[in-house]
């Protein structure tokens, strides 16, 4: 059920037949509505200044669009200059309220209660600081408090109580309403990319795609949203099992599909890898690194900069 259900979203936003097309006709009013309430929400809402400079890394639809690669690409630029702290929601973790996750490389928690994301961040960050929090403003204290010079916002734009400095990314494929949900796949109204102060074009990002420990006979199997945006690596498997975006993996149903493929390995994402790297699986490990341009790092370089200089 999840599986379907999950294939079935993605085609009504991206690849709808008349019924979804109709059913994206029956909710604009709700559509509507919704896109109103983030309008007012944005409206009398007041952003605080915090005492150091708040990056966030967003994009205005459901799903990923590359902004764990990119939040990570922008760890490894600052932070050897400044105690750099990656704060998130933590989304679909199994547990509540404020959590370090790591802190100068030190995991302190696991998967469960940080949420994959985060621990994928914790891994594969070097001397990563890692904070999971609903409330971010609280997050961001917590950095502080520690010594935090930098802040990185992973998915943070909604976030309009919070002055910082915004990245947009634009999804690898557009969703084919520009309505906001449920009509359409936008969680903002899509005239919001305006509230960007970068927007990242195609030349500003480089991305290079590495496969680790790559076997003859790889099965993939991706628990992500859009799992069409692996293509790429589509002909380099005996076969492809998409789950529902951060599942919960039991190494039993693992077993039994490398088995129905005759797989001599799974390839995961990492976001998926953290979750069953424990389970004395044969894994391969799809690796996305990202590279900015020196426009991309000087815009950036020149936020932090300015920031310090008018405090």
């Amino acid at each position: 059920m999840k599986k379907s259900f999950h294939a079935w979203v993605n085609v009504y936003f991206y690849n709808p037949g008349v019924f979804e097309r109709v059913l994206s006709v029956i909710f604009t009013p709700i559509s509507l509505l919704y896109s109103c309430f983030i309008r007012l929400k944005k409206l009398f809402i007041k952003p605080v200044k915090f005492c150091v400079p708040v990056i966030s890394v967003g994009n205005l639809i459901l799903g990923g669009s590359g902004k764990t690669p990119l939040t990570k690409a922008i760890f490894e630029l600052f932070s050897q200059k400044y105690r750099t702290f990656i704060i998130l929601r933590g989304y679909k973790r199994k547990s509540k309220g404020l959590i370090l996750v790591c802190e100068d490389g030190e995991i302190l928690c696991d998967v469960n209660a940080s949420g994959d994301e985060a621990m994928e961040y914790a891994l594969f960050c070097p001397k990563a600081n890692v904070i999971v929090s609903e409330n971010r403003a609280d997050g961001i204290n917590e950095a502080i408090k520690r010594g935090g010079e930098l802040v990185l916002l992973d998915d943070g734009f909604g976030k309009f109580g919070i002055e910082k400095f915004n990245i947009l990314l634009y999804p690898s494929v557009e969703p084919k309403s520009d309505l906001t949900i449920p009509s359409g796949a936008y969680r903002y109204p899509k005239s919001y990319y305006a509230l960007a102060d970068f927007i990242p074009q195609k030349d500003d990002i480089l991305s290079k795609i590495e496969i680790l420990n790559e076997s003859e006979k790889m099965l993939l199997i991706a628990g992500i949203a859009n799992p069409g945006r692996l293509k790429f690596v589509f002909d380099k498997c005996v076969g492809r099992e998409f789950f529902a975006d951060h599942y919960d993996y039991k190494k039993a149903e693992l077993e039994d599909l490398l088995k129905k493929h005759g797989a001599s390995s799974i390839l995961l994402t990492a976001k998926d890898f953290v979750k069953v790297r424990n389970f004395n699986l044969p894994l391969s490990l799809l690796v996305l690194k990202s590279e900015l341009s020196d426009n991309f790092k000087q815009k950036l370089e020149n936020y932090i900069t300015s920031f310090k200089d008018l405090k």
